[in-house]
């Protein structure tokens, strides 16, 4: 699960994205208005946290334009904003929840996970195959009902290739799954990520199978339990 901070505040950027990347989400952070619209066009995110007040602009030209443009991200507003007529105007243009600053990391964790975990045109909150059970809002993973942790890019290579079960995943959909903006993608880094899923998939006798594309990507496939 990939999620997009905009939030100019550099020390609680830096809190928000050490508590996400220790909860095994691959995140972005960007400051601006300008550089959030960058950083939109170019990849998907599952959710974005989304201050209003950038150095550059209303967090609320970010929103109002993802909505106009009929995209469904989910929005978390985390804003010293606290009047009740500023959060009626952001959930009317779109946002999912609204966080007034200070704000408990244990709440905002928790609000990002029921966020999460609501229906999308795009996502499943729970993906199956095999023996493996996702749970996409905590990301946790089951195998026979047995939680069975990952670290933290073999688990987004699974996730990515769960929800496009029996579809072809491109090498560059998966590393936009498991790097952020700021991480260096190295030329087998996926190669290496879906070797080493693979054998622990194996080890856990998970009944799925990924299988390469020369050129082209992975496919995740459930295979006849042993």
């Amino acid at each position: 699960m990939r999620l997009l901070v905009v939030e100019d505040n550099e020390r609680l950027s830096q809190l928000m994205a050490r508590l996400l990347t220790e909860n095994r989400f691959t995140v972005d952070v960007v400051p601006t208005v300008e550089e959030a619209e960058a950083a939109l066009e170019l990849v998907e995110h599952d959710l974005i946290l989304l201050d209003l007040s950038l150095p550059d602009g209303d967090g609320r030209d970010i929103l109002r334009s993802l909505r106009r443009a009929g995209r469904k991200t989910r929005i978390l507003v985390i804003t010293a904003r606290a009047e009740v007529v500023e959060r009626v105007s952001a959930l009317n243009e779109g946002a999912d929840d609204y966080l007034v600053k200070p704000f408990s990391l244990d709440e905002l964790l928790a609000r990002i996970r029921a966020l999460l975990r609501r229906p999308s045109e795009t996502a499943q909150s729970t993906l199956a195959a095999g023996k493996l059970s996702l749970d996409t809002s905590t990301l946790t993973l089951r195998v026979g009902g047995e939680v069975a942790p990952l670290p933290r890019r073999e688990l987004g290579v699974l996730a990515s290739l769960m929800s496009h079960q029996g579809q072809l995943v491109s090498r560059r959909k998966l590393e936009e799954a498991i790097y952020s903006f700021d991480e260096e993608v190295t030329s087998n880094a996926i190669e290496a990520a879906v070797s080493r899923l693979r054998r622990r998939l194996d080890a856990l006798d998970a009944a799925v199978s990924i299988t390469s594309m020369r050129g082209l990507g992975y496919i995740l496939t459930e295979r006849e339990a042993a």
